[in-house]
């Protein structure tokens, strides 16, 4: 939902395929929740972690709130408590139940959030099935807008079970089966490229509210505008396994003028010795992925660290982390594709060599750059409580750009800009290196 140039189309999109992508995003939630039991979807391990159970009722309550309830006169709620129970931070609409406290919440049980999950699916595909086109129009940028806000939930559904898993002694894989990941014959090798600077448009143009189906952006990759930039180089590939063992063994961890200072002290508080998810088994580095303890691939991007870990180890290898607009100007060039949640993999995998262009600049990790999440120029949050969705949000945090491994490839775009707190590390984030041409 973003600020700027108003989408020209008029006509909504034909209600057959605004319900077929409704049941599309709406069954990939419940095919990614199969692998678990109730109990498995009830645990919160950190108050940064939502349990299973929650995610999907989160998301239903995200239709029923802004779509259901305003839209189909007399609609009956699935049950009166669910608005307190699933609501996550939006203070407008009223109380909510804490955050750290959603993995005290055993009742409703894993199977009746699957029957509202179907009550609510029921109704929304009733309505957009009868709704006229004017009822259409003004419904389906909302619609749209849920589909992707239940995208993101299935990336945390993944990032959460993930620590959810790895806080458990007996390490259990979220799939036991590992499917095989193709490694290719030429894996890419570092190198950089070099971008000449000059005035550069980014961000997106789509209007607030405008968006429509097939044509969708946040309310923060906007309103597009101009930035100048200097010559910068840009390493090829993502900073690999093999890299970071490099950067420990080289006592990065042991070295406080690599560090931002509040980035030490939470180093040091938490005893950081390498990304979040490693430990050493007989003189190796294994690591926890969604297929359980896993030996550490040397050749692949390295995963889960910080930005305050990002930072250290560019300023350890003689570089810097790109800023948003650097990033985006290059990526604006590069096709949306890569390794996505799609894939199976699940886990990031060594990037194929390509031949004057960046790999693995989508999917594989998310990318921390050097820029705070604060409002692009003209900025103004929507009106309403879909106002709350991003722009509260812009303090204190840092950029990520790229998606991952475990990111929808249709969620995914170059303006598209993610966004933690500095020292947060269960998100699937990596490192790309820039520099000063």
């Amino acid at each position: 939902m973003t600020h700027g140039t108003e989408s020209t189309r008029v006509h909504p999109a034909p209600a057959g395929a605004l319900c077929d992508a409704f049941r599309q995003v709406r069954s990939w939630t419940e095919h990614l929740a199969a692998p678990l039991s109730a109990e498995d979807q009830v645990i919160q391990s950190m108050p940064d972690v939502s349990p299973c159970k929650w995610h999907r009722a989160h998301v239903t309550w995200f239709f029923e709130t802004f779509v259901l309830k305003p839209h189909v006169p007399g609609y009956r709620e699935y049950h009166p408590d669910f608005a307190f129970l699933f609501n996550s931070y939006y203070v407008s609409l009223g109380d909510r139940h804490r955050r750290p406290e959603r993995g005290l919440v055993s009742r409703p049980s894993a199977a009746e959030v699957g029957a509202y999950r179907a009550w609510v699916d029921e109704a929304m595909v009733r309505l957009m099935s009868d709704a006229d086109d004017a009822l259409l129009a003004t419904i389906e940028p909302l619609v749209v807008l849920g589909l992707h806000h239940e995208q993101q939930h299935q990336e945390l559904m993944l990032m959460d079970i993930k620590h959810v898993f790895w806080s458990n002694p007996l390490r259990p894989a979220y799939r036991d089966e590992t499917p095989p990941v193709a490694v290719p014959d030429e894996v890419q090798t570092e190198a950089w490229l070099t971008f000449d600077g000059g005035r550069f448009m980014i961000g997106s143009d789509i209007g607030s509210g405008s968006f429509r189906f097939g044509e969708f952006a946040y309310d923060n990759e906007g309103p597009r505008h101009e930035v100048l930039l200097g010559d910068f180089r840009l390493a090829t590939m993502p900073v690999t396994n093999a890299d970071y063992l490099a950067f420990i063994a080289d006592g990065g961890y042991r070295t406080p003028a690599l560090w931002l200072s509040d980035g030490w002290d939470r180093a040091c508080a938490e005893d950081w010795q390498a990304p979040l998810y490693w430990e050493q088994r007989d003189g190796q580095w294994w690591h926890m992925t969604l297929h359980g303890m896993q030996p550490v691939d040397p050749r692949a991007p390295v995963c889960h660290v910080s930005f305050y870990e990002a930072q250290a180890f560019a300023l350890w290898a003689g570089h810097r982390l790109p800023t948003e607009a650097e990033w985006e100007r290059v990526a604006a060039e590069v096709p949306v594709s890569g390794n996505f949640v799609a894939s199976g993999a699940l886990r990031p995998v060594p990037p194929a060599a390509e031949a004057d262009a960046p790999a693995a600049l989508f999917g594989d990790v998310w990318e921390w750059t050097a820029s705070p999440y604060t409002p692009y120029p003209g900025y103004r949050a929507p009106a309403g409580a879909v106002g709350e969705y991003n722009g509260k949000f812009m303090i204190n945090q840092m950029v990520m750009r790229g998606g991952a491994c475990v990111t929808p490839q249709s969620h995914m775009r170059s303006s598209y800009r993610n966004f933690f707190y500095p020292h947060m590390r269960w998100q699937f984030g990596g490192i790309r290196l820039a520099a000063d041409a």
